[in-house]
């Protein structure tokens, strides 16, 4: 055989190896990437479902009286899912939704007296951005405002967490992270303020120094020893949330960013097989919960693409937590398996006992976290 005609079949050869091991090179990346989804499980096709269900349903109020914190995530999780679709449509539906919290039900709209009630003042102020119509500014930035405005009612012990330069709802419980955490961010958003972001950092590292275990998890609060899902779920989203806009230069990142990574490593660890995470997260026994893995999954989610966290790490599994949440989503969009509101509890029998529902707002919202995450281009 001449020189040449080696040659050449030593060429074909080669590019009969790559063609044939092509499929599984593409295969492999496919699983391992937050991109190309089989059919079902886009999130455009979940965030559709699970976005317009919340259209005509009924308020879920807190205490019966006041617009609730999940009833307000799902709301603006909506409006970002509007937004990054194009979907004029919906959002015209949320926003005329919304337009009857300012007239007719404007009895529903939350006192500013906790910190589950400030949080409100973020749906507004989602809605400032997207339309730059000014009532809604003035109607979300007293919310903010008021997070650190001791009133004259006051306990002695917000007071004195308010002398300390935190806010007077301070309560060091975890889900506490989400709520002071967002409403502030939305403030710097719409006022490019600092001293909105300081406040939420220097809440973030207390609650990191006081709650945040040896092994990255955080007790419910300090004298309830459990890993509560969903509640690490709250301070796994605030964190994320506060990363996405606190300047690289600040003072306290190095910190939040050190807290952040230590948790994902323990959630990385603590992830079923099948991609979810359990009621109580180190407790193998317990049921898979759905609202607190979405939460998970959007800091996982967020991370990758950031650059928080090692892609190849953590991209196949926010990839396996997002295939293993969709099947909980029915034909109507309602999310199942979804704790029910819970307070704190010294007892880790009530934390497995508590009942599961579908369509609970609770798990409404987080799943629209993570579709807007999977779908947001990603810049810095």
């Amino acid at each position: 055989m001449g020189y040449f005609n080696a040659k050449i079949i030593i060429v074909y050869k080669r590019l009969f190896t790559t063609l044939l091991l092509l499929p599984f090179h593409f295969l492999f990346a496919q699983k391992n990437t937050l991109t190309g989804f089989p059919k079902g499980y886009a999130p455009e096709e979940v965030g559709k479902l699970i976005a317009y269900r919340f259209i005509d349903k009924k308020h879920a109020l807190h205490a019966g009286k006041w617009i609730s914190y999940p009833e307000t995530f799902y709301w603006s999780g909506g409006l970002k899912f509007a937004t990054l679709t194009g979907d004029t449509a919906l959002m015209t539906l949320l926003q005329n939704k919304f337009e009857l919290l300012i007239t007719s039900e404007k009895q529903l709209l939350p006192i500013k007296n906790h910190v589950d009630l400030n949080m409100f003042g973020s749906l507004p102020l989602e809605l400032y951005q997207i339309t730059g119509d000014k009532k809604y500014f003035e109607l979300g930035m007293p919310y903010a405002n008021t997070q650190w405005e001791v009133p004259g009612n006051a306990k002695p012990k917000e007071k004195e967490w308010a002398e300390k330069g935190y806010s007077w709802q301070t309560r060091l419980w975890i889900d506490d992270m989400y709520m002071i955490t967002i409403v502030q961010t939305q403030a710097y958003k719409v006022t490019r303020d600092l001293k909105y972001l300081d406040r939420a950092a220097r809440e973030m590292v207390l609650y990191l120094d006081e709650l945040q275990r040896p092994n990255g998890l955080f007790y419910h609060a300090p004298d309830v020893p459990y890993y509560w899902g969903r509640g690490n779920g709250w301070m796994a989203a605030g964190v994320t949330e506060l990363l996405r806009y606190l300047p690289k230069d600040h003072k306290d990142r190095p910190r939040i960013m050190k807290g952040y990574r230590k948790m994902m490593k323990s959630l990385k660890k603590y992830q079923r097989p099948n991609g979810m995470w359990n009621q109580l997260i180190d407790e193998p026994d317990y049921w898979a919960e759905t609202s607190g893995s979405a939460m998970f999954a959007y800091a996982f989610i967020t991370g990758v693409k950031h650059g928080w966290l090692n892609a190849r790490q953590y991209a196949p599994a926010a990839r396996k937590a997002w295939m293993a949440m969709v099947p909980y989503v029915n034909e109507q969009g309602a999310v199942a398996e979804v704790c029910v509101g819970t307070n704190k509890k010294n007892d880790k029998q009530y934390y497995y006992d508590r009942p599961r529902r579908t369509g609970d707002y609770h798990g409404q919202a987080p799943y629209l976290w993570c579709v807007n995450a999977l779908l947001e281009k990603v810049t810095d």
